[in-house]
């Protein structure tokens, strides 16, 4: 994979890395992770697509920025590394965290937008839903990374990927060990607390939706939901997966984005 780069944006500095030729594409991934989270998607996808993949602020090798992350932050350091791409249309994808992020921007900058990718994400909870997650935010804010990493491991992956791959499940963990618990909490709370579902009919570009289907968080009927609201639409909901299915799957969702990305639209109005 290409070498990363780095590029500064007001007071936080980018970590970055852009693979391939073809049609720009930007991935954004989920909290507490790093742009190598779609490292399965980027190897499979490059022959097609210039792919531009960051660490957002407080994550990976970025800058551990303290204090309150609001979701523009992310939109605005997501266009900053476009623009430094040479981006000035591109697809954009988004996993969990990083499909708010990509419904924000879709919602603010949709001139700048070829076609869409929510993966794994978030719109339109329950008040159930926004209760759990306020409390896995409380037990987030008062223990550590590490005790939000073994609470979630069933929640992202299924059993039988965790039994099969151990080196990749103790990787994850020590990835998850190196985090800021106060950067990590940071944006989890922005995940936590944001959700655009009274706004998705406003997101007029061609839009591909996913997830699994034993994702708990970011759960089908979520899906669906989106899906009504989004005119024109795509949905795919993914057969005995869960909520981490870069790290799972990343061969289903290559395909299916390849599939999308390439398709000839017809107009929608």
């Amino acid at each position: 994979m290409a070498e990363a780069q780095r590029h500064t944006v007001g007071d936080v500095t980018l970590n970055y890395r852009i693979d391939g030729s073809g049609d720009p594409l930007v991935c954004i991934h989920g909290v507490g992770s790093y742009l190598e989270a779609w490292s399965g998607v980027v190897e499979r996808l490059k022959g097609s697509f210039t792919i531009l993949t960051f660490d957002l602020r407080g994550h990976g090798h970025s800058s551990r920025v303290k204090g309150r992350y609001e979701i523009d932050d992310f939109v605005d350091e997501a266009l900053a590394l476009a623009d430094k791409a040479g981006f000035q249309t591109f697809n954009l994808a988004g996993f969990s965290l990083g499909g708010l992020i990509a419904q924000r921007l879709a919602l603010t900058h949709l001139d700048r937008l070829r076609k869409l990718v929510l993966l794994s994400t978030v719109a339109g909870r329950t008040p159930e839903e926004r209760m759990r997650v306020l409390e896995r935010l409380a037990a987030l804010q008062a223990g550590t990374p590490a005790d939000h990493h073994n609470a979630s491991l069933s929640r992202w992956l299924t059993e039988k990927f965790q039994e099969k791959n151990p080196a990749v499940i103790a990787r994850l963990r020590e990835r998850d060990a190196e985090n800021d618990p106060d950067c990590y909490a940071a944006a989890y709370r922005v995940l936590a607390e944001t959700d655009f579902g009274g706004f998705l009919d406003q997101i007029r570009c061609p839009t591909l939706i996913a997830t699994g289907e034993e994702d708990a968080g970011s759960n089908p009927r979520m899906a669906r939901y989106m899906h009504e609201r989004i005119p024109g639409s795509t949905l795919s909901i993914l057969p005995e997966l869960r909520h981490s299915i870069l790290i799972e799957a990343p061969e289903t969702v290559a395909n299916l984005m390849r599939g999308f990305l390439t398709r000839e639209e017809t107009n929608h109005g």
